[in-house]
Parts: C-alpha cells; sequence; structure tokens
C-alpha cells in the first residue's frame, strides 16, 4: 500500500474508486485502515471513491511517541488529503475517528461538502472518563490483547454473543492481534480521554452535518451523541440496528443509513 510523508509521519492509506465524489474515513481506537472492509463495497457500488487511513500510532503508519490528540489527528488527515489533491470531499468518522472529524470540520471545514460523526461525543463526561481511566490500567498491566477482550463486551450487543459466535470468535482474534503496541495504544486513548469540542462544535457551518449512533450503543452512550447532534444547528440524528459496533455487527444496515442520507445531501 502507499504512503504519503506528511505532518512529519509515514501515513499508509488505500484510495479506492474512481467516482466523482470522494469520502474519506477516520477510524477508531486502536483500528487500522480495515476497519472499514465491510463498508467499501457498498461505498464503492455507490459511486464514491474512498479514501481510508491507518492513523498515527497503529498499522503501517508511524508510530510517534505521545500522548496524542484529536486535533493533532485533525491535522494528520489535513496534511494527506492535500497531499493526494483531494478537495470538497465527504467526511465520515466513528468512535475516536469521530472526534477527530469534529476537529476537522471546526479547523478545515471549507474542505467539506459533508460530515459525519458515528458513535462519538463532544465530551467523555464521568461515566466514559471513568471507563477509559480503567482501560489504561488494564492495558498497562495486562496488554492491548486483553484489553481488547473487554471491549469486545461493550462493542457488541447480548443477540451477537448468543447467536452469532463463530463471527463473534472471529472479531475478537482480529482484534486481539491489532497491530499496535502498550505505548500506542496510552497515545491514541489520550485522544478520548482529552477530547473536548463541547464550546466549538455549534459554530460548524456551511455543510451538512449527520450524527449517527448505533440504537443500542453503551461504550459510548447514546444520550452522548445525541447531545451531540442537538449542539450542532440544523445537524440531522439517525440510529442504527445494533450497538458501538453496529458498521460490524448490522454493516448493511449501517451502510444503508449512512449512504440514504449522503445520496439526500449529494
Amino acid at each position: 500500500m502507499p504512503t504519503a510523508s506528511v505532518n512529519g509521519i509515514d501515513i499508509n492509506y488505500k484510495l479506492e474508486g474512481d467516482g466523482p465524489e470522494t469520502i474519506v474515513l477516520v477510524n477508531g481506537l486502536a483500528d487500522d485502515l480495515e476497519t472499514w472492509v465491510l463498508q467499501m463495497d457498498d461505498l464503492l457500488g455507490a459511486g464514491y471513491r474512498v479514501l481510508r487511513f491507518d492513523n498515527r500510532g497503529v498499522g503501517s503508519t508511524t508510530v510517534p511517541p505521545g500522548p496524542y490528540t484529536s486535533r493533532m489527528m485533525a491535522d494528520d488527515t489535513k496534511a494527506l488529503v492535500d497531499e493526494l489533491g483531494i478537495t470538497g470531499f465527504h467526511l465520515m468518522g466513528t468512535s475516536m475517528g469521530g472526534m477527530i472529524a469534529q476537529e476537522y470540520a471546526i479547523n478545515f471545514g471549507s474542505d467539506l461538502k459533508s460530515a459525519t460523526f458515528s458513535s462519538t461525543y463532544a465530551a467523555p463526561g464521568p461515566f466514559c472518563s471513568r471507563m477509559f481511566s480503567m482501560w489504561h490500567d488494564m492495558a498497562t498491566i495486562n496488554g492491548v490483547p486483553f484489553i481488547m477482550r473487554d471491549v469486545t463486551l461493550w462493542a457488541f450487543t447480548v443477540p451477537f454473543f448468543e447467536d452469532r459466535e463463530d463471527e463473534l470468535k472471529e472479531f475478537e482474534g482480529e482484534m486481539a492481534t491489532l497491530p499496535i503496541s502498550v505505548e500506542a495504544y496510552l497515545a491514541q486513548l489520550h485522544v478520548i480521554q482529552a477530547h473536548d469540542t463541547t464550546d466549538r462544535i455549534g459554530g460548524i457551518a456551511g455543510f451538512p452535518v449527520l450524527v449517527m449512533a448505533g440504537e443500542e450503543d453503551i461504550l459510548i452512550p447514546v444520550r452522548l451523541s445525541k447531545r451531540l447532534q442537538e449542539s450542532i444547528p440544523g445537524a440531522d440524528w439517525a440510529t442504527s440496528k445494533g450497538g458501538h459496533a453496529s458498521m460490524w455487527e448490522h454493516p448493511a444496515e449501517f451502510n444503508r443509513t449512512y449512504l440514504g442520507w449522503l445520496g439526500r445531501h449529494t
């Protein structure tokens, strides 16, 4: 896969499709660009060109010392799209990627045709902050594979555990072998701990915004995503089946929800 040397790091990326409009995808915590594998057929099939990449600290992108911030990683995204000559695009970020996408929308909004913030928040608040503090402590002692076993419990719904054990085991195996060190994991974890756009997110304007959530999300509670949507004038709201990992647990519905909204704004 190609890399781009920008913003002091080498970013691993994939740019696929030849459609007239581009979607830029931003991954969540500890996830590489394969996060979006269950979205790609539908996005490309709908006629879009799609850019996805490994955030700093994961996959084949450079792992500089942390901690990282959502603004720092928005700057990475900006440097990459500029290097590739991509302008006037649709931005979609999920979880931590949704926080990075918020910072992009606030600071580089003139680049965007639309922005979608999926399964994310403007600020973690006391519930998520306590959870992430525990993840920090567990990862430090037990390593990343152990903490990803805990994340699975928060990300998927009860029916997924009851009815789709083979898929569950596949996801657990993939999450246990994520290409990220403890140091890099903690550097990225800082992003979701420190992220706060509460006092700025209401100022974004000039392009349509969608806030999405898995209807049973307990990792980033749905109420926090709804609070984000309510703080952005004119932002749309949509939920899809599943929890925090709705894009993996029920990809067809997730893709249909996003592409249906995007089609109305293209």
